[in-house]
């Protein structure tokens, strides 16, 4: 991990999936020190909930310029196990989980390792759907998204 410059973020993120799989969407919203922020959406026609999730990690960790110390506010356990518990494990297997397996969405978690190696990231839980205003406000964007991409796709 490259050592971070002293800029200061807050990530939160989201996916949604109308089915799963199912057409899909992520969101995130990026909040630098100084208050400024942009919220990105976009998603996919036929997805899963996990690849949304890890997707909008790695497009918001994807709009720091440089090394940084990002806070990451996530609801779902999936990236959250991932990003603290399981990933040096898988990495040491050779992306294979303790049952011999392969990781699921492997490129997405080699994708992330890459990019979580440039920051120093601390990985904050939130109960989805509890009135966290930017959980809430990333869970708009990213079903919004699905709900594009079932009509646009059928």
């Amino acid at each position: 991990m490259s050592e971070p410059t002293n800029e200061r973020y807050e990530l939160f993120t989201d996916g949604a999936c109308l089915g799963n799989p199912g057409p899909g969407g992520w969101a995130f919203i990026l909040r630098q020190s100084d208050g400024q922020e942009v919220e990105v959406s976009a998603g996919a026609a036929q997805t899963t909930n996990n690849r949304m999730e890890l997707t909008a990690v790695i497009e918001g960790l994807r709009h720091i310029d440089g090394s940084a110390h990002v806070m990451l506010w996530t609801d779902s356990e999936y990236v959250l196990k991932g990003l603290t518990e399981w990933m040096d494990g898988w990495k040491r297997r050779g992306w294979r989980k303790s049952n011999k397996k392969p990781v699921l969405n492997v490129e997405l978690w080699k994708e992330l390792d890459t990019l979580a190696q440039r920051h120093r990231i601390e990985v904050q839980w939130v109960r989805g759907h509890t009135g966290h205003a930017e959980n809430e406000r990333c869970d708009q964007l990213a079903f919004a998204e699905a709900t594009r991409q079932r009509d646009e796709n059928g």
